[in-house]
């Protein structure tokens, strides 16, 4: 699949609602102010990029893949700075962002534990992570033996696996919102999504937020 084909999916009806469904619990998560400074930690293409630039912040994507950095840079959103680098080891100084994201990309980050700590020390105020949650349907559906698709090789998080890395590392006030509850994009899948409250832990997209302590 090519970064172009990729990025078209979030204008596909299903990928739009999942990707505004996931952005909208990140959004709400981060409450960023006009002028935050926002590094995106395996941005791929740019999609939650450009969405977090578009609410104001100077926002920076960091990614391995050298392809899908150029794919972003063609899209040329304001306030938006790419830059090509490792999740576990960031080439920026200690509370160097306002606030940090990074939505579904641990997931294939080896050893995503080292890349996590690195988010939490180039936070200043908060970061917010977007996994897949191991006890959504989508992992019945992609994920099981070794997944299948854009999730081949894919890592499911739980929240108890994120929480036992976090209390290692300095930070409070943690958070966990889920969303996503059924992923096939229905009329039904919508309407449920509106209904079921954000932490109910059946969500396939767990998004977990925390402040760092300095």
């Amino acid at each position: 699949m090519t970064p172009g084909q990729y990025d078209a999916w979030y204008d596909t009806p299903r990928g739009r609602w999942i990707a505004d469904t996931e952005y909208g619990l990140v959004h709400s998560l981060l409450a960023l102010q006009p002028g935050d400074t926002v590094l995106d930690v395996g941005c791929g293409t740019g999609w939650f990029t450009r969405r977090a630039a578009d609410d104001g912040a100077h926002v920076v994507g960091l990614d391995r893949d050298a392809e899908a950095l150029a794919f972003a840079e063609t899209l040329g959103a304001g306030c938006v700075s790419y830059v090509h680098g490792d999740a576990t080891a960031l080439p920026f100084a200690d509370a160097a962002f306002d606030a940090v994201l990074s939505v579904t990309a641990l997931c294939f980050v080896e050893p995503w534990p080292q890349a996590l700590a690195e988010i939490v020390r180039v936070s200043r105020r908060r970061f917010v992570l977007g996994l897949l949650n191991r006890h959504g349907l989508l992992w019945l559906e992609k994920g099981r033996h070794g997944g299948s698709g854009a999730y081949r090789g894919a890592h499911w998080h739980t929240r108890a696996e994120i929480g036992k890395v976090l209390r290692q590392l300095p930070v409070c006030r943690v958070r966990y919102r889920y969303g996503v509850f059924l992923p096939t994009g229905s009329k039904v899948s919508r309407s449920l999504e509106r209904c079921l409250p954000s932490g109910l832990p059946l969500g396939s997209f767990l998004a977990v937020a925390g402040d760092p302590v300095r």
